[in-house]
């Protein structure tokens, strides 16, 4: 594999990692909510470089009807969404749309920490219960404080979550190292016999390789024969060789 591949896509997460704390230097901690808005910004800008013109990127709900009863999301970070639809309302880059033209749904977090894992995964379950056509549903945390996540000891209340998603949430960027990835049985290895969460260590990749695997999600015919461009770690396993462990899901 060519290393200037490899680099270049550290440097999207090099970045990322840049501006992590270039808005808290200024303003403190204080002002959270602005900072988050600020980074959501930021990951926004740096995906919507490589998608397809035919989708947009926006903040916001969806609304569906079930049974004659209307039903809601919470807020969105991020909803990638096909703009060959219409929308049900538009103001700059806040949306409210109908599950049909929903391709992915982000949540972007400054920090994530071991307390707070459950709400956040949870609610972006339930985000996604909304959106069926949605292929990428991905929580995206520029730092995690007190996760461990090792061979010898997965940290439970991640785990726990996870079985509760069921693969619903199926890609999770903790910090520029840690990428979680939910494989359905027989993608991963046709040997392996049970859907799994795949948990990798790929130095300063994470944040490029949740970028890279949103892309391929949402444009598959578009990135054919581009995994050496979207997947560049230069080992004979690739990222395989970074994995911590598999998490099997019933």
């Amino acid at each position: 594999m060519d290393k200037g591949i490899e680099e270049f896509q550290k440097t999207l997460s090099r970045e990322l990692i840049t501006i992590k704390d270039r808005v808290r230097n200024l303003i403190g901690d204080a002002h959270w909510g602005e900072e988050g808005r600020y980074k959501e910004s930021i990951l926004k800008n740096v995906i919507s470089r490589f998608l397809p013109k035919d989708l947009s990127l926006g903040t916001g709900f969806i609304i569906t009807k079930e049974r004659e009863r209307l039903k809601r999301s919470r807020q969105i970070d991020i909803i990638i969404y096909d703009s060959t639809y219409p929308l049900l309302f538009n103001e700059g880059d806040f949306i409210i749309t109908t599950p049909e033209n929903v391709r992915a749904l982000i949540e972007v977090k400054t920090s994530i920490a071991s307390v707070d894992i459950k709400d956040i995964i949870n609610n972006a379950r339930e985000n996604a219960l909304l959106a069926p056509k949605s292929k990428f549903n991905g929580i995206f945390a520029f730092e995690k404080k007190g996760i461990n996540i090792r061979r010898s000891k997965l940290n439970q209340n991640l785990k726990q979550s996870l079985y509760e998603s069921k693969g619903l949430v199926n890609h999770l960027c903790l910090g520029e190292n840690i990428f979680i990835k939910y494989w359905k049985t027989g993608e991963k290895n046709e040997h392996l016999i049970d859907n799994v969460y795949s948990f990798y260590n790929i130095h300063e990749l994470a944040f490029s390789y949740f970028i890279s695997n949103l892309i391929e999600c949402v444009a598959p015919e578009k990135v054919i024969d581009k995994s050496w461009f979207l997947y560049p770690i230069r080992k004979p396993n690739g990222k395989e060789d970074a994995l911590i462990i598999d998490l099997p899901i019933m």
